[in-house]
């Protein structure tokens, strides 16, 4: 039987490559509209952040999420992203 590959991506904030199911996906959909994406099947560009506090600061601090979406990211979704983090931890 062949072993099926996990797919991995790489986190805005760290950079380090992890298991998409470990990572939580922010997109941004054709009209530009950003929303976090909690399936990981929404279309659009995606980016993708650990699940750790540190790792949005890090993404926030050096505009990473909006370089990676090519948009600006509004503060909406940073606080809905620092609540998203707190319930995992």
């Amino acid at each position: 039987m062949k072993k099926r590959k996990v797919p991995l991506r790489k986190c805005v904030g760290c950079n380090e490559q992890k298991p998409k199911k470990e990572l939580v996906r922010i997109v941004k959909n054709k009209e530009g509209v950003v929303s976090i994406d909690l399936t990981g099947k929404a279309n659009g560009r995606g980016a993708y952040i650990c699940r750790n506090i540190d790792c949005l600061e890090k993404a926030v601090k050096g505009k990473r999420l909006n370089r990676a979406l090519e948009t600006d990211i509004p503060q909406e979704i940073y606080i809905k992203l620092k609540e998203e983090l707190a319930k995992n931890e």
